[in-house]
């Protein structure tokens, strides 16, 4: 899991596809964290990407870092139920803070995935599972 959490660090921004019916949707997103052996993926709990996972917990993400090296990871997301996740990334990233409180009444819903597989592609390389 490290590998997979330093490759997104390094990338910055990666992008979460999902599906909304039969369309694919895809979007930026920076809001992550590795804890207890798992990389956690934080969202609102008022935005379409959250009712799409809830919906279709099938999903991939893909980043890519600076050298041309990409990611493709992909799996099941599956919601936590502590609060212990979302706070650890807004202690990171209190900017958030803004959005995630009790004022607005939105929450970071966090999730990693199951089933997953991990693959790191160089440019005109072969690709390396991580996982």
């Amino acid at each position: 899991m490290s590998k997979l959490n330093d490759f997104l660090t390094e990338a910055g921004i990666f992008f979460l596809a999902t599906n909304d019916g039969a369309q694919p949707k895809l979007r930026p997103l920076g809001a992550h964290i590795e804890m207890d052996g798992k990389v956690l993926f934080g969202i609102g709990d008022f935005k379409d990407v959250y009712k799409q996972l809830k919906a279709n917990p099938l999903c991939e993400i893909a980043a890519c870092k600076p050298d041309g090296h990409w990611l493709r990871y992909t799996g099941k997301a599956v919601f936590e139920t502590d609060q212990k996740y979302a706070e650890a990334v807004l202690e990171g990233a209190p900017h958030l803070r803004n959005i995630y409180n009790d004022e607005t009444g939105n929450k970071m819903m966090m999730f990693h995935l199951e089933d997953a597989k991990a693959v790191v592609i160089a440019v005109m390389g072969e690709g390396e599972n991580i996982l």
